[in-house]
C-alpha cells in the first residue's frame, strides 16, 4: 500500500515537525487495491484500528490515570508527578494524546475511503453453489459491511477522547491529500464535534432514519467477542451527552475574556433539555438489556479479569497473558512487587459505613477502627493494613514490612482492584487483563445522574442509583429519598466508589467543575502506629502531597508542536484559554 504523508499530518496528527521531513511516498510490496480486495488483509486492517483504544492499566508510563486524580499516588512519581505538581504545559504533557488519536482517525478515514473504492473479492465462495461456500460468502459479505460500521464507531470514540481533553478539534472525515490547502483547516466548535459523534452513535446504535439497517449488531458469536456492538455505540452516546449536559461544557465563566468560547462550550440551550437527552441516551442502552443480555456480574472482584461478562459492553482486549500489572502493583515487600499505584485516603474516606452513613474521622469509633463495617467494595478495591495477601498479613504501619521497604506505600494502602492475586511473580505465571471501557453499571449511574437533573423525584432515579449497591457481594443499603442536591451528592459518591480506578474520576471532577477544589487539595494518606504492648493500632490522616489544579487545566493546551507549526499559525488557530 502507498502511504501518503501530507502536510495535514503535520498539522493534525503532529507526526512530524517540518515539511522538509515529509516522506512523500513509501511503496510496499502490495498496492492499495490488492489489500482492499482481499478479505484477510482487510480484516487485519480493522483489527489494527482497534489498537487505537488505549489500555487503561498503563496510560501515564506505568501509572493509571487514577494517579492524576485524588484516587491514588504513584509511588515512583515520574510523569504522574509532572501532572500533579502542575508543571505540565503545551510542551510537556504526560497525557498528550493528540498525535495518537489523530493518527488512528486518519487510519480509519483511509480504510473507509479504500473500502468505498474497491470491492472485496469473494468470488471463490460466491460462484461455488455448495451450501458451505454460500454460508461463508454470506458471513464474509456481512463482515465487510459491518467493518465499516466498526471503523466509524472507533473514529467517533477517538474523537470523544480528544474533545474531553482539548475541546473543539478539526473534524476530518477523509484522509487529507498532499495538495490540500491546510491553511484553511480550522478547529471545529465543540458543538460541531459533539453533534458529529452523537450522529454517528445514533446511526450505529440503530436510532437513525434507517434503523437497524445501518446499525451494529447487538451481539456477536463467540468467534467475534470484543468487537463493538450496538450497545457500545449507545453507551458512547450516553457518556458523550452526560458530559454535554454537565457544567464544564455549558459555561466559559472560568475563562473570562477568552475570544473563542465556542471551542470550549456548547451552543446555548436549556440545561434541563440537555439532561433529558442524556437520560434518554442512557435509557436506550438499558432498554437493550434483555436482547444484549446485560446485567451485573455476581462478583465485583471479577472486573478486569474476564472479557466475557454480562456487565461488560466494551472492553479493550489484551492479545496475550501478562503479569506486568502485578509486577508494577503487588505490594512492596513481596518478591518482585513494585507497589506502584497506592490508593489515597481521600478515596478510602469516600466509602460509606455498612449502614449507608458517612465515614467520619471525628467519630471516635470510626477513627479507632477505620476499616471495620465499611462498604464491601473498599476491601475489594484497596489492600489495607491487616489484610491478608498470599497468606501473609500486610503491614503498612510505621516500621511494617510493607511500609519501611524500597518503594513502600506512601499512602498506607496498596491497590487490589484489577490485580490478579493468583499470579506468582517468582514462577512467572500470567493471566489476561482486559480493560473495561463501557459497562452497564456506568450506564445505570449515567441515567440516575441525568434524570435527577432533568426530572427530580422521578422514581427511576433511585432505582438505578441503587443498582450497583444491590450486587450480591456488595449489598449496601439503598440510597433513600432526599432533596435533588442530596441525591446528586449520593450519586456522585456512588460513581466515585463503584467506578474507582476506571478512568472516570479525573473527568467527572472536570465536568462537574469541582476539580479546582478536589484536585487542588492535598492528597492524603494514613499514618499507622502499632502499640507493641497490645498489638492495637492508632490511625492518623496525613498529607502525602500537595496537588495543583488551576482553571486552565479544565482543558489541555493544544500541543506546542501543533500550535506553533507555521501553517497552523497561518490558519489562525487559537490556543485553549489561559495557556497562551
Amino acid at each position: 500500500m502507498k502511504h501518503i504523508y501530507g502536510i495535514g499530518c503535520v498539522l493534525v496528527a503532529s507526526l512530524i515537525c517540518s515539511c522538509s521531513d515529509l516522506d512523500r511516498e513509501t511503496p510496499t510490496t502490495m498496492d492499495e487495491e490488492a489489500i482492499a480486495t482481499e478479505y484477510g488483509n482487510l480484516q487485519g486492517q480493522v483489527i489494527n484500528l482497534y489498537t487505537g483504544m488505549r489500555d487503561g492499566h498503563f496510560l501515564i508510563g506505568n501509572a493509571m490515570m487514577a494517579s492524576l486524580s485524588d484516587e491514588a499516588e504513584y509511588t515512583l512519581q515520574g510523569d504522574a508527578q509532572v501532572f500533579n505538581s502542575g508543571s505540565w504545559n503545551q510542551y510537556v504533557n504526560p497525557d498528550d494524546v493528540w498525535s495518537h488519536y489523530f493518527t488512528y482517525i486518519r487510519r480509519v478515514n483511509t480504510y473507509l475511503e479504500s473500502a468505498e473504492r474497491f470491492e472485496v473479492n469473494l468470488d471463490a465462495y460466491k460462484l461455488d453453489p455448495s451450501e458451505n461456500a454460500q454460508e461463508i460468502y454470506k458471513t464474509r459479505s456481512e463482515d465487510v459491511v459491518n467493518w465499516k460500521r466498526e471503523a466509524r464507531f472507533l473514529r467517533a470514540y477517538f474523537y470523544f477522547e480528544l474533545i474531553k481533553r482539548y475541546g473543539g478539534v478539526p473534524l476530518l472525515t477523509e484522509a487529507l491529500p498532499l495538495d490540500a490547502d491546510f491553511a484553511n483547516i480550522q478547529r471545529n466548535t465543540l458543538q460541531e464535534c459533539v453533534d458529529f459523534i452523537a450522529d454517528e452513535c445514533t446511526i450505529l446504535g440503530g436510532e437513525g432514519e434507517n434503523g437497524e439497517e445501518d446499525a451494529l449488531p447487538v451481539v456477536y458469536n463467540n468467534d467475534n467477542l470484543g468487537r463493538v456492538t450496538r450497545g457500545a455505540a449507545l453507551a458512547l452516546k450516553s457518556r458523550l451527552l452526560l458530559y454535554a449536559a454537565s457544567d464544564l461544557w455549558n459555561t466559559s465563566s472560568w475563562a473570562e475574556g477568552y475570544a473563542h468560547p465556542e471551542l470550549i462550550t456548547l451552543d446555548p440551550k436549556d440545561r434541563q433539555e440537555r439532561w433529558a437527552e442524556a437520560a434518554k441516551a442512557a435509557k436506550a442502552v438499558i432498554d437493550l438489556e434483555s436482547e444484549a443480555g446485560y446485567g451485573l456480574m455476581v462478583r465485583y472482584t471479577d472486573l478486569g479479569k474476564t472479557f466475557q461478562s454480562p456487565e461488560l459492553i466494551l472492553v479493550r482486549r489484551i492479545s496475550s497473558n501478562t503479569n506486568t500489572f502485578e509486577r508494577n502493583n503487588f505490594p512492596s515487600g513481596f518478591p518482585n512487587g513494585g507497589g506502584g499505584i497506592t490508593p489515597s485516603q481521600n478515596l478510602v474516606d469516600a466509602y460509606e459505613m455498612a449502614d449507608g452513613s458517612k465515614f467520619d474521622w471525628n467519630n471516635p469509633a470510626h477513627a479507632a477502627d477505620p476499616y471495620a463495617n465499611r462498604d464491601p467494595r473498599l476491601a475489594m478495591t484497596v489492600f489495607m493494613n491487616g489484610d491478608t495477601f498470599k497468606d501473609v498479613v500486610l503491614e503498612t504501619f510505621e516500621g511494617g514490612i510493607n511500609k519501611d521497604v524500597e518503594n513502600g506505600t506512601l499512602t498506607g494502602y496498596y491497590l487490589r482492584k484489577f490485580v490478579d492475586t493468583n499470579i506468582n511473580l517468582v514462577s512467572g505465571t500470567t493471566s489476561n487483563h482486559p480493560w473495561p471501557i463501557f459497562r452497564i453499571s456506568e450506564i445505570y449511574l449515567n441515567y440516575a445522574e441525568a434524570l435527577n437533573e432533568a426530572e427530580p423525584g422521578n422514581p427511576d432515579i433511585l432505582i438505578y442509583a441503587n443498582k450497583t449497591r444491590e450486587r450480591k457481594d456488595v449489598n449496601m443499603p439503598p440510597i433513600g429519598n432526599g432533596s435533588q442536591a442530596e441525591i446528586r451528592e449520593r450519586i456522585r459518591n456512588e460513581r466515585r466508589v463503584e467506578l474507582a480506578f476506571e478512568d472516570h474520576r479525573l473527568w467527572d471532577t472536570r465536568r462537574w467543575m469541582t476539580a479546582t477544589t478536589e484536585l487542588n487539595s492535598p492528597l492524603e494518606g494514613v499514618k499507622i502506629v502499632k502499640n507493641d504492648a497490645d498489638g492495637t493500632f492508632a490511625y492518623e490522616k496525613v498529607t502525602v502531597e500537595n496537588r495543583v489544579f488551576s482553571p486552565k487545566m479544565y482543558f489541555y493546551p493544544i500541543p506546542g508542536s501543533v500550535i506553533l507549526n507555521e501553517q497552523v499559525i497561518a490558519a489562525g488557530w487559537p490556543q485553549n484559554p489561559i495557556w497562551e
